[in-house]
């Protein structure tokens, strides 16, 4: 049965300061025991990123709730987010807008670098900063409504989300810079093809998509997934001499822990399923014999 932790209620387990930190633009529901759905519900503005909303993104992904192991981050209505609320978007000085750019970082690099990996729900308008707030998620399932743009161009600004960061990573510096020099817009095809989106559903099967891979994901060692969250991003950046000590490190840590231990005699003695071609787990019964290496 699904939990919703919307605003005042108050009943959910041990979440009250998560609840209490919330906006109403924001809304949890618990999806079983370990998966978390924090939803935009700003539907009426294309879930149009306002400061309290951004604030409340900072606040959940800073004290998730304690049972929540994956997190899929959804959105009502047709768009997943058409960016800064420009209502907002006043006559700052530079240093306010410094500011208001970096609270924007700090928000977003809470939710990538933070406890729980997050599987992202896009569709309709994935822009400016609703782009800036996909991209810092650590899976992204796309619909076929999706598309992708930067319109800061347009508007004369520049991105202030962390684009320049993250997007360059994800496609290259050339189709960003294609992006908000002449405004393009990428469909939810050339947005998997580039490497927006890591998976492309049916129409209305992200959500669903989403939670069976965030099921899967929660169903992990959490070592296993704090070493995918934590170590790999600062492996990629390390230097090779570095990067392999770290990887050595963290895969001794890894399989050193008990769980480990556990899930590999579960393998070998045959209870446990092997990878099939289609990227699942086939069932332990039709598993090889115990000794067959996996590679």
């Amino acid at each position: 049965m699904t939990e919703s932790i919307s605003g005042p209620i108050t009943e959910v387990h041990d979440d009250d300061l998560v609840q209490a930190l919330l906006p109403p633009s924001l809304q949890v529901e618990r999806d079983g025991a370990d998966v978390a759905v924090l939803r935009l519900t700003r539907a009426a503005k294309r879930n149009a990123l306002d400061d309290p909303t951004v604030l409340g993104i900072e606040a959940f992904f800073a004290t998730p709730p304690s049972w929540a192991k994956a997190v899929v981050l959804d959105a009502d209505g047709e768009h997943f987010s058409a960016g800064l609320d420009l209502s907002e978007l006043t006559e700052r000085n530079a240093f306010a807008g410094l500011e208001h750019s970096m609270m924007w970082h700090r928000a977003f690099e809470r939710l990538e670098r933070g406890r729980v990996p997050v599987v992202a729900v896009l569709k309709g308008a994935v822009i400016g900063g609703g782009l800036e707030l996909a991209s810092a998620a650590h899976i992204r399932v796309a619909e076929p409504s999706a598309f992708y743009a930067l319109p800061e161009g347009q508007r004369g600004l520049f991105v202030g989300g962390g684009a320049s960061v993250r997007l360059p990573r994800l496609i290259g510096a050339h189709r960003m810079a294609d992006m908000m020099l002449t405004g393009r817009v990428l469909d939810a095809e050339e947005g998997q093809a580039l490497g927006l989106s890591h998976y492309l559903t049916d129409a209305g099967e992200g959500l669903g998509q989403a939670l069976e891979l965030a099921r899967r994901i929660a169903a992990n060692s959490p070592v296993t997934n704090f070493a995918v969250l934590q170590a790999l991003p600062r492996i990629a950046e390390a230097n090779p001499a570095e990067g392999y000590l770290m990887e050595s490190l963290m895969a001794a840590v890894a399989s050193g822990s008990g769980e480990a231990k556990e899930r590999m005699r579960a393998f070998l003695q045959g209870r446990a399923g092997k990878v099939g071609r289609t990227g699942g787990w086939q069932p332990a019964e039709r598993a090889e014999p115990a000794g067959w290496e996996e590679r």
